[in-house]
């Protein structure tokens, strides 16, 4: 037998056990299913022949099968062979590289990891301006925009003196309480400044915002161990225009998790690794929260914010022909509004980043209702999207 009838016969395989599972599934939910025919994926795999695979045999497969799935769809094979089994899900851990290395968003944790170095991830976001949701997708072809990859939702939700967009990994259930959600984004009521909340630690040491907001999630939806709350990752101001003077937006972005040095030759940023005890990955048992990374001060004092990334936009030029100001979004941006922008490192990370002009984030309209969203290491495709998710909130003194 040939090496491709191997792994075709394994797709088949596991399609059965997929289906067998689902089968379950859906017996347990209304209560008539036998004990028998409670029985997990786990147990349909150790009666089906690669039980007895050789384990040498199995990694060399799996991992081809991770090579050749190299974009979605067809990189729904990696995750499905992943939440086979606990044997099956650490070769594919092993196996799938984080974005910052293989430009690949494969498992939800990736929407957490930086971005690649070499290059961008192109998305694009779809508003309903109806509903007052935002959907972002990952491009499947060349074009501005098609029918994409789901990664995130956000909701908008108004307050007296403040805003919110919740942020989900579900594109129906963007509740705080769901455990789904994955953070959120904060404006004050001018829509002048906002704040990133992580919902989970974005590195070793991170504490937890002491507003009021912060919350532990009902222990029927997260174990009482994890950590729950809203951690700062960023800080994102705008410039007030009370002049009224025209010309583009000036944002400023604070990146609380990241370190200046991250944009520098070598420098690292945190990547988390895991999310905490649930099931967004579809995986039995996951453990505690991991990241691998140095250690940052969580304080959010002015004298510690030195050390941290600073983001600008990047400033646009004014085309005498065309009687407007100007940014090259090399052809991913066709309409003219205000929201668009680049993020470029401010010259405030110090004179050892000599790469200020590299476009970290990109954000632009190509119509109505939908928008381009280009970035690129160190931040993440959830810190891009709430970041984006800033400039579609009302400004009061700012246009």
């Amino acid at each position: 037998m040939s090496f491709r009838s191997l792994i075709q016969d394994m797709r088949d395989e596991f399609g059965s056990i997929s289906r067998h599972s689902l089968r379950s599934r859906s017996h347990r939910s209304a209560g008539n299913a036998s004990r028998a025919a409670a029985a997990g994926p786990s147990e349909a795999m150790d009666q089906s022949c690669w039980a007895q695979l050789p384990p040498e045999l199995l990694r060399e497969v799996l991992v081809r099968i991770e090579a050749s799935e190299s974009w979605w769809p067809a990189r729904r094979d990696v995750v499905s062979c992943a939440g086979v089994c606990r044997t099956w899900r650490g070769i594919m851990k092993e196996a799938v590289r984080v974005p910052e290395v293989s430009g690949k968003l494969t498992f939800p944790i990736s929407l957490k990891q930086p971005g690649p170095r070499d290059g961008t991830l192109k998305c694009f976001i779809r508003r309903n301006r109806t509903t007052q949701t935002y959907y972002l997708y990952i491009g499947l072809t060349e074009a501005l925009a098609d029918d994409g990859k789901f990664l995130l939702a956000a909701r908008k939700c108004r307050k007296p003196t403040c805003t919110d967009y919740l942020i989900s990994l579900d594109k129906v259930d963007m509740s705080k309480g769901s455990s789904t959600y994955i953070g959120k984004l904060r404006s004050n009521f001018l829509g002048t400044k906002f704040t990133v909340y992580d919902a989970h630690p974005p590195y070793d040491g991170a504490v937890v915002s002491k507003s009021r907001s912060a919350r532990v999630v009902g222990l029927n939806q997260v174990s009482p161990r994890v950590p729950a709350g809203n951690y700062p990752v960023s800080h994102i101001s705008y410039e007030l225009n009370v002049l009224g003077s025209r010309g583009p937006r000036r944002m400023n972005c604070v990146m609380d998790s990241i370190p200046a040095s991250a944009v520098e030759e070598g420098g690292k940023a945190p990547t988390q690794t895991e999310f905490p005890l649930s099931s967004l990955d579809s995986f039995p048992s996951i453990p505690f929260f991991r990241s691998k990374s140095a250690r940052i001060d969580s304080s959010t004092s002015q004298s510690s914010r030195s050390d941290r990334l600073v983001l600008k936009n990047k400033s646009p030029r004014w085309h005498e022909q065309l009687q407007c100001w100007c940014l090259n979004f090399r052809g991913r941006v066709t309409v003219a509004s205000v929201k668009n922008f680049q993020l470029v490192a401010s010259d405030d990370n110090g004179p050892g980043n000599q790469d200020n002009n590299k476009v970290i984030l990109q954000f632009g309209k190509i119509g109505k209702d939908l928008f381009t969203m280009d970035y690129r290491y160190p931040i993440s495709a959830f810190q891009a999207f709430a970041i984006c998710l800033s400039s579609f909130d009302t400004k009061i003194a700012c246009e």
